[in-house]
């Protein structure tokens, strides 16, 4: 049985987008359909034994027994945090071309131990797929602790995603190793409410409007279009693509309690912008979202990096949208502002929130969804 998983494996890695040397995998390979593995987030299993993403905030967990644990992956499918029982989480990555196998854990007592992943950056350049879990040899996975029953999900742009979150000066540009979505606002939060949360966000988009396009808006790839689908690219041909990215999202899969929508950044970004077409991308964004989550509460969000004129201009947007849609019926919509960054010292790359910024972030949307759900 262990050589034909072997083989398969061999097979399954030589025929990705990149053709890699293989050699003998040592151990107990665990395929992603093991029933025993939990996965959070929007993935594509149209090939079950290659769940394909590209959104951040993408979790596999799992409980295995025994004192190893190797990750297996496709190559250049980027950055993961892991975390092994209650230790420190740690970051993991798949960036070379023959990067495939990466271990998790070693010398671990011998007995059952749970890990903790999570898709720490935007993936729309590498199509990440995980391709299974190894273990020592005869040990197996074992059933795992269910995931929180409190769910939430975040919309958003590059704030929510974590860009530049780990980045030391606001001067320097982007890198995927600054970016980690497991140290943004939305995921603390998450964390502090032991909550599951499930991220739709991209570095850019906006609800009508992406950073730097045309003043009449960006219908091909903005939100509202991306809503839709289980993962996010600018082409505006990406339905005719031959990914998972033309898969209609099942929204099914995950109905919130509370959905936070981050945007308006780029919509008002290098002072091009047309108020009400954003009123009606808000608009039209707010009609999806409750059309396909007709139970959540939906809270639209500002912060933390719109100032000055552009900051009072989304806020009277969203505080008109939001009582509009009350008068209209819909009583669960609701307003909350993150504070703006400050000073030097909380900002990363680019200008955008630096990690210390974020646990501010999260500090004060947790004690405002901590009220507003009642989860005490």
């Amino acid at each position: 049985m262990r050589r034909k998983l072997l083989t398969a494996l061999l097979t399954l890695m030589c025929s990705g987008a990149f053709a890699i040397e293989t050699v003998p995998i040592k151990g107990s390979i665990i395929s992603p359909t093991d029933k025993f593995i939990q996965y959070a987030g929007r993935i594509s299993f149209a090939n079950p034994e290659r769940p394909a993403w590209n959104f951040p905030g993408i979790q596999i967990v799992a409980s295995f027994e025994g004192t190893s644990l190797r990750m297996i992956a496709k190559p250049r499918s980027g950055y993961f945090m892991a975390q092994i029982d209650q230790a420190e989480p740690f970051k993991v990555a798949f960036r070379g071309e023959r990067d495939s196998v990466v271990t998790l854990a070693t010398a671990l007592p011998d007995g059952v131990h749970t890990v903790k992943l999570m898709y720490a950056i935007e993936g729309y350049e590498f199509f990440p797929e995980f391709w299974g879990f190894v273990l020592d040899k005869g040990k197996k996975l074992v059933e795992t602790p269910a995931l929180p029953s409190r769910k939430i999900e975040f919309i958003g742009n590059s704030i929510t995603c974590g860009y530049g979150n780990e980045g030391l000066k606001k001067e320097e540009g982007f890198d995927y190793a600054t970016e980690n979505h497991y140290y943004s606002y939305a995921s603390i939060t998450a964390r502090n409410l032991e909550a599951q949360h499930w991220v739709v966000a991209r570095s850019g988009i906006g609800s009508y409007r992406n950073y730097g396009e045309a003043k009449t808006g960006s219908p091909g790839s903005c939100m509202p279009m991306q809503y839709e689908y289980t993962g996010y690219a600018w082409n505006p041909d990406f339905r005719n693509q031959p990914t998972f990215l033309g898969e209609k999202w099942d929204f099914s899969r995950y109905q919130p309690d509370v959905i936070c929508i981050n945007l308006g950044t780029n919509d008002t970004s290098t002072n091009n912008y047309d108020l009400n077409l954003l009123k009606q991308g808000y608009q039209k964004l707010l009609k999806q979202v409750r059309d396909h989550n007709p139970k959540a509460k939906i809270v639209f969000l500002t912060g933390s990096m719109l100032y000055n004129k552009e900051l009072q201009e989304v806020k009277q947007l969203l505080d008109e949208v939001t009582a509009e849609a009350k008068k209209s019926g819909d009583k669960e919509v609701y307003r909350f502002d993150i504070s703006p960054i400050s000073g030097d010292e909380f900002y990363g790359n680019d200008w955008h929130p630096n990690v210390y910024q974020d646990e501010k972030m999260a500090a004060e949307l947790t004690a405002y969804l901590r009220s507003l759900m009642n989860w005490f």
